[in-house]
């Protein structure tokens, strides 16, 4: 596989750095169906040989298998070259359940997820993921999925990652979520470096932009867009693809299926488009892209590469097919620090 000079970028003040196009790791862990562990190895392998330094992943993810894999992985590559996320929210408990797909992940290890937003369960996780990581530090690490548990994860799990980010344990800390007003709940009443957003902002559908991005740029936190293909409909709208961790229903299948045939008049690849399109906000700062194979991590760095004509952007905004691309947010100066807010 061609190297890729892939362009670094800040993540916030924090001193990390992240490549362009960041792996997620969610399908190492068998999201949708089981990887091996060697296809694991050679996805990790390919990535690498790509130019990708920047690798995400979580307990969740397979219940702890994709961190292992990963871990396996960074053992045999140099010391420090990598940029490693990882989150926290749930801890792992062994099980003899079947937990045999259980949200939607295959060929797993026989352990369950279990909430802790406590201080103590973040710095347990914190503690186990770079256990199974073979780490001593990580580079970033994301309040995961906190809809729902806002309040104990601001008074709580955030000031929990505040003391290892002073204590030199994680480097920077955010929050990974699906849901962009959480997200932004977040970002205007602690002091992030950066936000994981996962499919909002999207060809089909731009949440993020509202309050999100403007946000962001205000309080000086870098944005990692993930779910840019809408768990896999964007890439392939077959019948059964998933769209939101979920079935797509017809309707989602037929739209895709029309924004597919205009990128074909433009001579662009679907998966390119999806890609490009969450690119040209300039709010954000890298993707978040998994893979379950070497050859779709080479299609990822193809697409990002891809020469995409704006028209096809615009083509596909003036038939309603997609949002029009918005005018970046001016940027603003930070404030020199958050103030955690009691309203809910």
């Amino acid at each position: 596989m061609t190297a890729h000079s892939l362009a670094r970028v800040a993540v916030g003040r924090s001193g990390v750095e992240v490549t362009r196009l960041v792996l997620g790791s969610a399908p190492l862990g068998g999201l949708f169906a089981a990887v091996s562990d060697e296809r694991a190895h050679d996805t990790l392998e390919a990535a690498w040989r790509g130019g990708v330094r920047a690798y995400d992943t979580a307990p969740h993810y397979g219940v702890g298998l994709a961190e292992e894999r990963l871990g396996r992985f960074l053992a045999g590559v140099p010391a420090g070259e990598a940029t490693i996320s990882s989150k926290v929210g749930r801890l792992l408990v062994d099980t003899d359940e079947d937990v045999e797909g259980v949200d939607e992940f295959y060929g797993t290890p026989r352990r369950r997820r279990v909430r802790d937003d406590s201080r103590d369960g973040v710095r347990r996780s914190v503690s186990e993921s770079l256990r199974r990581l073979g780490l001593e530090q990580l580079d970033i690490a994301f309040l995961h999925d906190p809809e729902g548990h806002e309040r104990q994860a601001l008074d709580e799990a955030y000031p929990a990652l505040e003391e290892l980010r002073a204590e030199g344990v994680v480097r920077a800390i955010g929050v990974g979520t699906k849901s962009a007003d959480v997200a932004s709940w977040f970002v205007e009443r602690a002091e992030l470096d950066c936000v994981m957003i996962a499919g909002s902002c999207s060809l089909l559908g731009v949440e993020a932009t509202e309050k999100l991005f403007p946000a962001c740029v205000r309080r000086g936190v870098t944005v990692l867009a993930a779910g840019v293909y809408k768990s896999g409909v964007l890439a392939d709208p077959r019948p059964g693809a998933h769209v939101d961790y979920a079935p797509a229903p017809a309707t989602v299948l037929e739209r895709v299926a029309s924004i597919r045939t205009v990128c074909e008049r433009h001579g662009v690849r679907l998966p390119a488009a999806a890609l490009q399109y969450v690119l040209r906000h300039e709010e954000v700062g890298a993707v978040v892209v998994g893979a379950a194979n070497a050859r779709e991590v080479g299609e990822n760095l193809e697409y990002l590469d891809a020469e995409v004509p704006d028209e096809l952007f615009d083509e596909l905004a003036h038939l309603g097919l997609t949002p029009a691309l918005a005018p970046p947010t001016p940027a603003r100066a930070p404030r020199p620090h958050a103030s955690k807010d009691k309203e809910h």
